[in-house]
């Protein structure tokens, strides 16, 4: 019998011998290396036999798997992997179908050695790069039992751990040998990803550390997998924004969760160059910022009411609107300077506003949808602001974005200019003073603030030559509002202490003077009839504010009288500071008629006090007049024929013959007609003229345009003559003549700066 057997193992094919020969009697003992390094040369040296040699192995593991000698499994399973790596001709396809086949039948073992084996094998496999192309080759199967064991409920917590690990592992795997091969399925199809994604994220929520995913499962090294989840989760934003726009007429809960994933996954796409680009994810949360408005002012998704539509609940769009305002600044909050400056110009560009470019919707609901509007995005815009930092206000404040912004300050709502103060204080505050003037105080010793004051820059006295007017009118027009509340006079007041620390220089300093004491004017004069409350906010406010510059210039002169003013408040007048004032209960007056002089700051004494110490006297001693401009026009605030007869009336109260004006022209349709026709025609001839001279220097020859210039000099220069005549031989002196030595009258001339003008012509 046993000669018999002998005979026909010496009839087997030489391949099964070999493979036979790699098994010893023991498995303890482990793969015989000498035969494993014959049968690999025998593979090598005919290759043709190879799928042969792994149907054969692939037969003895089954059966090995089946009779439980588990330690035969993991020689064969060893040999497999060595041919793998050692063989990659053209036969390859044959002997892979039949290690995938092996690989799957330990992945469907209940042994979770036998899984862990199966995928440290298919991961092997996965790092193979073929030579040859596969056309049959399928991995369904790996993806579904990879994710199954990612999901593993083992009773043994570490080897539960085991297996999650080894799932995830043979995922890492798949993506690898898939990704990059044209001819099999795209791993990135719904099927798959429905699958591989939630595997994942079912692993990151079950870890105890955020940080040990991808470092317990050794998925950094090789990165390909870590970089293509990341990868994913990038790429899930901008389906996160499809999908948010997809679902534009779902409930306000469902929209209000999308957006606050977003809110929470924005900062990777902030800081990472995969994803959405920036605008268009303010351009996607801005749109379904306005939808909301729409669907809560109409109370329907479709704008109309109808049998089976479905009501809004205005409450809960308020909840997605602050959600969406919340994400905004969130994602702002993790760009750079010069992302977030393009993200306030894009917000601020959406804001509707009054003006001849931007018409704004008629009507009640029109209105209330601008308004809405305009409040929305302003709490967007304040968002993004906060904690903005640029050394350079003039790339922070940019002209045509200020000119909007300052343009809203003049808006009858007052919710819209708080928010719009708030915005400008935001800008400004770069040292983080901001909350040091929360509270408006007369305190007698600022240094406990602990103020941090720089010298201002010279980009900040440029932004300040150029807008500098525009601030103080806008701050000066705000303090006039009937409408203010305690909340607009806090922010005035921080306005005002933080342009004073910020971008102060001595002409700041002397026109922030100036416009207080205009606004104190506008307390006492009362034209603007404001009600008690109103008057003595803005006297607080003006002892407040120059309380605090008089410190800062530490001029002991002004520092004396404003604290004399102050004092004599209290005694005196308690309700013109701010301690009386911005209270809970404001304790006011019932008359402010007839305020005696001790209770104002002069003007003149303040002139006195600082025109000494080499600020400009003779600027301060110009009262401070804001000049009307065509915002007024524009604005809602008060009507085109209003503002036109304003600014005739101070036109001619500036005026310095005020004895020969004449009576005003009554203001008509047709006069208001010509007016704005003139304008335009005007503003046309000027533009016409200005391209004709810049045409001129471009294509004139150079002696022309020298002789235009030589005549222009010399126009200047008679003129000149003229006066320097006029001035060096005045007029005959008003004193009279006076008699020469020879008993002669003779005229004398007196320079103009000596003569004596009668007390009357003096001004």
């Amino acid at each position: 019998m046993y000669g018999v057997c002998g005979c026909c193992g010496a009839l087997r094919p030489r391949y099964k011998r070999l493979v036979d020969n790699i098994f010893p009697e023991d498995p303890e003992d482990g793969l015989v290396k000498t035969n494993m390094e014959k049968l690999t040369f025998y593979a090598l040296s005919a290759p043709e036999k190879l799928d042969r040699i792994g149907a054969y192995l692939s037969e003895r593991l089954i059966r090995d798997v089946g009779r439980h000698r588990y330690g035969y499994v993991c020689i064969a399973m060893e040999a497999l992997d060595q041919l793998l790596m050692a063989c990659h001709c053209q036969s390859i396809n044959l002997f892979v179908e039949s290690f995938l086949k092996m690989v799957a039948k330990l992945l469907e073992s209940e042994k979770p050695n036998l899984q862990i084996l199966g995928t440290n094998s298919f991961v092997k496999f996965a790092n193979i790069e073929e030579d040859t192309p596969s056309y049959h080759r399928s991995y369904d199967f790996f993806v579904s039992r990879f994710s199954e064991m990612c999901h593993s409920s083992h009773e043994d917590l570490e080897i539960k751990t085991k297996i999650r690990m080894s799932g995830i592992k043979g995922l890492q795997g798949v993506v690898r040998k898939t990704v990059n091969d044209e001819l099999q399925a795209n791993i990135w199809d719904p099927q798959h990803m429905d699958k591989i994604v939630p595997s994942l994220l079912f692993n990151l929520q079950h870890v105890e550390e955020a940080e040990s995913h991808l470092d317990n499962h050794s998925l950094w090294e090789p990165k390909v997998f870590a970089i293509r989840c990341f990868k994913i989760i990038m790429y899930s934003i901008q389906q996160l924004l499809s999908h948010l726009d997809a679902n534009s007429r779902s409930a306000a809960t469902v929209r209000a969760g999308i957006v606050e994933v977003l809110s929470e996954a924005a900062v990777i796409a902030a800081t990472g160059s995969v994803g959405p680009t920036v605008l268009e994810m303010f351009n996607t949360l801005l749109r379904q910022l306005r939808l909301s408005i729409d669907y809560a002012l109409t109370g329907s998704y479709d704008g109309a009411i109808s049998l089976g539509t479905k009501i809004i609940k205005e409450h809960e769009e308020r909840m997605f609107q602050e959600a969406v305002i919340k994400t905004i600044g969130s994602f702002a909050s993790t760009l750079p300077t010069y992302q977030r400056s393009e993200v306030i110009l894009f917000i601020m560009s959406k804001v509707p506003l009054p003006s001849l470019h931007h018409p704004m919707e008629t009507g009640r609901t029109g209105e209330n949808r601008n308004r809405l509007t305009q409040i929305m995005l302003l709490k967007s815009l304040l968002q993004v602001s906060t904690g903005f930092q640029s050394n350079n206000m003039m790339s922070a404040l940019p002209s045509n974005f200020l000119d909007r912004l300052l343009s809203t300050a003049l808006m009858e709502d007052a919710e819209i200019r708080l928010f719009v103060l708030e915005i400008l204080i935001s800008f400004i505050d770069r040292h983080g003073n901001r909350h040091k003037f929360s509270t408006i105080s007369t305190l007698s010793d600022i240094s406990v603030l602990k103020l941090k004051v720089d010298k201002c820059s010279r980009q900040d006295t440029i932004f300040m030559k150029k807008h500098s007017q525009q601030l103080y009118r806008h701050i000066y027009l705000s303090c006039k509002e009937e409408t203010n509340i305690r909340k607009h006079y806090e922010a005035l007041y921080g306005l005002l202490a933080l342009i004073s620390i910020e971008l102060a220089n001595e002409e700041v300093v002397v026109d922030l003077i100036r416009l207080v004491l205009a606004v104190q004017d506008v307390a006492q004069v009362n034209e603007e009839n404001l009600p008690v409350y109103n008057r003595c906010a803005l006297y607080a406010l003006g002892a407040a504010y120059l309380n605090l510059i008089s410190q800062l210039t530490t001029v002991p002169a002004f520092c004396q009288h404003i604290h004399e003013v102050i004092e004599t408040r209290k005694k005196e007048a308690p309700y013109m500071l701010p301690e009386d004032v911005f209270v809970e209960r404001p304790r006011l007056t019932h008359n402010l008629d007839g305020v005696v002089i001790e209770l104002l700051f002069r003007q003149s004494k303040i002139s006195e006090v600082l025109g000494g110490s080499g600020y400009n006297a003779d600027r301060l001693c110009v009262p401070y007049i804001p000049q009307l401009t065509d915002e007024d026009r524009l604005s809602k605030r008060k009507s085109i024929g209003e503002t036109i007869s304003l600014q005739v009336e101070v036109e001619s109260r500036n005026s310095p013959e005020k004895e020969e004006r004449v009576p005003a022209e009554e203001i008509t349709y047709e006069t208001l007609k010509k007016a704005i026709v003139d304008s335009v025609a005007v503003e046309e001839q000027e533009r016409e003229r200005r391209r004709q001279v810049v045409e001129k220097f471009q294509k004139a020859p150079f002696e022309e345009i020298a002789a235009h210039c030589g005549a222009r000099a010399s126009l200047l220069q008679s003129k000149l003559n003229q006066i320097f005549e006029i001035t060096i031989r005045p007029p005959p002196s008003p004193s009279g003549t006076i008699t020469a030595a020879y008993g002669q009258p003779q005229n004398h001339s007196i320079p103009v700066y000596e003569m004596k003008f009668p007390d009357l012509c003096v001004y």
